[in-house]
């Protein structure tokens, strides 16, 4: 039995005494049984934990046998274990399993944690599948819930399971997010075309929305750069990705704010983008709780429009500004997700028109500094290491 596997990067965020772990690494590794080669699987896994606050290797993996199915265990930093197990009919082999082990008395991942000792999330719900005899392939990035708090997020996938030799198959089982699409011509037998690799255009320039109340003050901030994902039908019937910069300079805020809903809507030309907070009274935080999109761009067959309205994103305790200067993705839907840019927002409490002051490193959370510079509200921690 052997695995490899190469850890690049792992982002750590935290906002205030609410923790979002961002936890991405690059994976080459096999299991072996004796001089049989059972799994192959070549990914990017990133996972998003939410917590409170106050060297990797896959010993443990086996190719199953006599009922036990295989699996993939990847140990990795202090306690931390991600496995997959896998399972087959006379056709298909799938991962019927997907969990993650995380161990909140690490310090360094998860500062100033409120709670200790090992947690386990886990789903079954997963869309991994493929041939039997097949490579499963899957070079979009596509997202697990395993609870409320954690998401794992795969992307640039390669995988084979109950193989038959030591190499990835040739043969592959490409996921739905990669497959091409199929149009047929009135005379013609159907032909496929391949789906466009979207070019992504600059870090769009960010805008500065605010919303006001009756008597003109100031209830909703948000500085932010957007930049929006869509995957749709495109003139030519060719399923396209096309990504798009949000132009503050063409676009407009409204919307309403609130006691424990605000609701920031932004428009430009025939595009609407609607962001819903919400409030929970009870533990005095707040979220992105829903985001809508509708769109007409020029290269459409008709106007896209998609939701989802049982988010939890982006949050903060009231009475601080959410902010984060890295880029990062928020999925939406499958055809829908939206990447920030040096994002800052307070969708309550807003005094004086001006975001919320930083709170001081000797308060119930620790600031961390990125190049030198204390980023209020938010933790980020840039992590590159070698684990074999």
């Amino acid at each position: 039995l052997c695995a490899k596997l190469c850890f690049i990067i792992a982002l750590f965020y935290f906002c205030i005494l609410y923790c979002v772990l961002l936890y991405s690494h690059a994976v080459t590794f096999e299991v072996m049984d004796g001089n049989s080669t059972c799994i192959k699987a070549d990914l990017n896994a990133s996972f998003s934990i939410t917590y409170n606050t106050t060297n990797a290797e896959g010993n443990g993996s086996s190719c199953g046998g006599a009922g036990v199915p295989p699996e993939l265990l990847v140990s990795f930093g202090a306690g931390h274990a991600l496995t997959l197990l896998f399972s087959r009919d006379g056709r298909l082999y799938r991962v019927a399993n997907i969990s993650l082990q995380y161990n909140l008395s690490d310090t360094s991942t998860f500062p100033q944690s409120s709670s200790t000792g090992l947690m386990t999330v886990m789903t079954n719900a997963t869309e991994i599948s493929a041939r039997l005899n097949s490579t499963y392939r899957c070079v979009s990035s596509s997202t697990v819930s395993l609870s409320a708090e954690v998401n794992l997020t795969f992307s640039d996938v390669r995988m084979e399971a109950y193989m038959s030799g030591a190499n990835l198959s040739t043969d592959e089982s490409v996921c739905s997010a990669d497959q091409t699409v199929t149009t047929a011509a009135p005379t013609q037998s159907p032909r496929t075309t391949a789906a466009p690799s979207p070019v992504p255009p600059p870090a769009p320039e960010r805008g500065n929305y605010t919303l006001t109340n009756r008597n003109g003050t100031a209830c909703l901030l948000a500085l932010m750069g957007l930049q929006l994902n869509i995957t749709h039908r495109s003139k030519s019937l060719n399923q396209v990705i096309e990504v798009v910069n949000l132009q503050p300079n063409r676009t407009t805020a409204s919307g309403s704010c609130g006691f424990t809903v605000a609701t920031l809507v932004l428009t430009e030309d025939l595009t609407n983008l609607t962001f819903t907070f919400t409030l929970n009274s009870t533990t005095q935080k707040y979220y992105l709780s829903a985001v809508n999109v509708s769109a007409f761009w020029p290269d459409m067959t008709e106007r896209f429009v998609e939701g989802n309205g049982s988010l939890n994103f982006l949050q903060c305790s009231v009475g601080r500004s959410y902010m984060c200067s890295a880029e990062q993705t928020l999925s939406i839907v499958p055809s829908f997700s939206i990447n920030t840019f040096r994002l800052q927002l307070q969708p309550f409490n807003v005094t004086a028109s001006r975001f919320s002051a930083g709170t001081d490193r000797r308060s119930a959370y620790q600031t961390i500094f990125l190049t030198d510079k204390a980023v209020p509200h938010t933790c980020v921690v840039t992590l590159l290491s070698d684990l074999i």
